[in-house]
């Protein structure tokens, strides 16, 4: 086991952002492994920030990403408890890669409670076709359906989508770290991404829902 030192807790703690205690805590509980223990913070985040999920957020930050060249960008409002956290720079830097993480992998909607039945209905006769033209049993099929929409709902959502910069971590778990972090309830309202030669009509009813 490595000696957890104070240079060790720091490391740490400017790798997370977690409190010093918290640091430590959880290089201990990983005999200072230091990647083992950016998880175990993670994992104590995720769980702290259900409690706090079901509070009101009736403040926050519309941010926006231009990408290099302006022939793409994205809005996109986020909220929290109180103006105080909305003007943190960690609120003001997770709308931003939240912003920049909808440029690059456009997302038709925020969770997987929004994606309308006629979608989902359409995504399952597919990938039902697709299990049957594999030659799998219709019982097999079924169970296939199930697994695959798991896979969709990463490519469709963005609450499910992994992180662009760092994929080990999805949005949503990314939402809870900070959730974790400043102490509030934080949830994305509505998103919508602009392309040069793109229309958004149809758009607005899947990408503001919420």
């Amino acid at each position: 086991m490595a000696e957890i030192t104070a240079t060790l807790v720091k490391q740490l703690r400017e790798r997370t952002g977690a409190g010093m205690m918290e640091c430590k805590k959880a290089l201990t509980a990983t005999s200072g492994d230091m990647s083992e223990a950016e998880t175990w913070l993670r994992k104590q985040g995720i769980a702290s920030a259900v409690k706090k999920s079901s509070r009101a957020t009736r403040q926050g930050l519309i941010g926006t990403y231009i990408h290099a060249g302006g022939q793409l960008g994205v809005m996109v409002e986020l909220n929290c408890e109180s103006d105080f956290v909305a003007r943190t720079v960690d609120f003001q830097e997770l709308v931003h890669d939240i912003a920049m993480h909808v440029a690059a992998t456009d997302p038709r909607f925020i969770r997987k409670e929004d994606v309308t039945a006629a979608v989902l209905e359409k995504e399952r006769d597919i990938q039902r076709a697709r299990a049957l033209n594999e030659g799998k049993p219709p019982a097999v099929a079924e169970k296939m359906i199930e697994g695959r929409m798991n896979k969709f709902y990463e490519e469709v959502c963005l609450l499910e989508q992994p992180f662009v910069k760092e994929p080990t971590l999805s949005i949503g778990q990314l939402v809870k770290t900070k959730i974790a972090k400043l102490g509030e309830n934080i949830t994305v309202a509505r998103f919508v991404r602009f392309k040069v030669g793109e229309t958004a009509a149809g758009s607005s009813e899947e990408q503001a829902a919420g």
